[in-house]
Order: structure tokens, then C-alpha cells, then sequence
């Protein structure tokens, strides 16, 4: 990877690293360059790292999405602005929406505000264990209880292509969010891992969360998280169709249909581009 041109951005505080294939002559990259690379101390440091664009039978774009940890995610809201965002700044899409295919689905995405904010279609949010998964008979996942650290927690769970473990509260700490998501992430009710949420409903058009990512741990700002959780809410009747999901890092808007299919729309900020120097994988740590 030696002189490996990359550029980062954020959304609301979630970085992501993004890299042409093309530069790298591969349309994957080994764990141990993920790992290295996703470093806060000895490589760039990035909440996660997007490959592409990379060919596809059925959409304008592929891309691969991988976790800090170096496996790989089936979808990310935030990582699908961040690219929409890249493929813009490179000339290579304009206003026209353009689909781009991931583990977790086809999605559509449109560019507005010159790049700096982005609209994606997320798809249909679902709620059966088999779905998601979730270990048992097949059952819509809601207000279910499971037993972390000697706390009874309710839950309900969802999927977008990617699983998601949403837990209610009226309090929802950066706090909770490391001790408690890590040991859900990783509970055997969820036989993939789950991204956790901890949501607290502010009124029927606002919820707030706080966000432990499965393969990156502790998140300022999450698109499918927030889709998901605001699924949740809906599903609950909880909010309406209409949802601002706050988060530390900011805001995302969410809208539904009647059939639970979710239209994400938030920023993204271009932070700079770089070059990967091989030197950065000869330090042993």
C-alpha cells in the first residue's frame, strides 16, 4: 500500500477512511492493514474504513465497508454519505440519485448542498428475529428483557441490512453506552454481534441516543443506528413518521412509509486527503 492515496471524512463526528481499490490494485484489504490503518496512535485513526468504488452487476457503484477491528460491516448510513460524498468530489456522480451496493442491500443516494449533505435511501427496516438474527422462533423482536451485568433490560431488536439492539431508557449516557453495549454487541441472543442503542424518546418527533458500534465500540453519530432506533420508536408508536434523531455528534433526519422503509438525510465534511506510506505497517504494537 505504499503511497496509497486516501481521503477522510466525517458525519457528525464518525470518521471514515476512504480508498480506491484501483489504488491499491485489490478489491479487499487484508484485517491486519484495516487494523493498522483504523489506529488512533500508529496508523490514521478512523471509526472504519470504505473501499470503493468497485464494479457491480446491479448499481452505479460497489463498496465494501470494514470496521476498525478489520471485519467487515453490511452497512453503514454515515459510510454511505461519506462515499455519496468521495464519488461527488471525484466528478464521478452529479444531483442525479445513483445506487450503490453493499452487504446489506442496494441502497439510493443523492447528492445536495454540493456534497455537504447527503439523502439515502436506507430500505425497509425489519423487526423478525430471523431477520436480524436473533436466536429463538421466529417473533417481531419488541419489548423483550434480557439480563446484562445484573440489570434487566428491555429491548427490542431490528435490522437494515445490518443488526441492531435498541435498548429504552430515560437517560442515555456515553457511560452506559461503553459498559453495557460491549457486553450486548456480544451476547449470545445476537449469533453475528449487534450494534447497540440506547434511546430515550423525547416527543413524538425527536429521540436521542447513545451509540456502541459493533467492531468500533463507542460512537459520536450513526446512520443506521439512528434508522434503526428510530424504526423502533415508530414501531412503538412512540414518535411519529417524521424523526430528528439526536445524537453527541449531531443530528440526522429520518422519514417512513407505511412499510417501514426509511429515507436517511444528513452532513458530511471532508476532512483532508493523504498518502499511506508502508512504513506505517513495519511498527509492531
Amino acid at each position: 500500500m505504499n503511497n496509497t492515496i486516501f481521503t477522510k471524512y466525517h458525519a457528525l463526528g464518525n470518521d471514515y477512511i476512504v480508498i480506491n481499490p484501483a489504488d491499491i490494485s485489490s478489491d479487499y484489504l487484508e484485517t491486519d492493514q484495516i487494523k493498522r490503518i483504523c489506529h488512533r496512535n500508529f496508523g490514521i485513526g478512523s471509526d472504519g474504513i470504505l473501499l470503493g468504488p468497485l464494479n457491480s452487476t446491479d448499481c452505479d457503484f460497489g463498496l465494501r465497508i470494514y470496521n476498525p477491528d478489520g471485519s467487515e460491516a453490511e452497512k453503514s448510513g454515515n459510510g454511505l454519505r461519506m462515499f455519496a460524498r468521495y464519488l461527488w468530489d471525484k466528478g464521478l456522480v452529479d444531483n442525479t440519485p445513483f445506487t450503490v451496493e453493499t452487504l446489506g442491500g442496494t441502497v439510493s443516494c443523492e447528492i445536495r448542498a454540493n456534497g455537504k449533505n447527503v439523502k439515502v435511501e436506507m430500505g425497509k427496516v425489519s423487526f423478525n428475529s430471523t431477520d436480524i438474527p436473533v436466536i429463538g422462533p421466529s417473533r417481531e423482536m419488541l419489548n423483550e428483557e434480557i439480563e446484562i451485568s445484573g440489570r434487566l433490560l428491555k429491548f427490542c431488536a431490528a435490522t437494515v441490512g445490518n443488526p441492531h439492539c435498541v435498548v429504552l431508557t430515560e437517560s442515555p449516557t456515553p457511560e452506559m453506552a461503553c459498559h453495557l453495549g460491549p457486553l450486548l454487541e456480544t451476547n449470545t441472543h445476537f449469533p453475528n454481534r449487534t450494534n447497540v442503542q440506547f434511546m430515550k424518546i423525547i416527543d413524538r418527533h425527536n429521540i436521542q441516543i447513545e451509540i456502541w458500534e459493533r467492531g468500533a465500540g463507542y460512537t459520536l453519530a450513526s446512520g443506521s443506528s439512528s434508522t434503526a432506533a428510530a424504526a423502533v420508536a415508530l414501531k412503538l408508536d412512540l414518535c411519529d413518521s417524521d424523526v430528528t434523531v439526536h445524537m453527541p455528534g449531531g443530528e440526522i433526519e429520518l422519514q417512513f412509509d407505511n412499510g417501514f422503509s426509511a429515507v436517511m438525510t444528513g452532513p458530511v465534511t471532508k476532512v483532508f486527503d493523504g498518502i499511506i506510506n508502508n512504513e506505517m505497517f513495519e511498527w509492531a504494537f
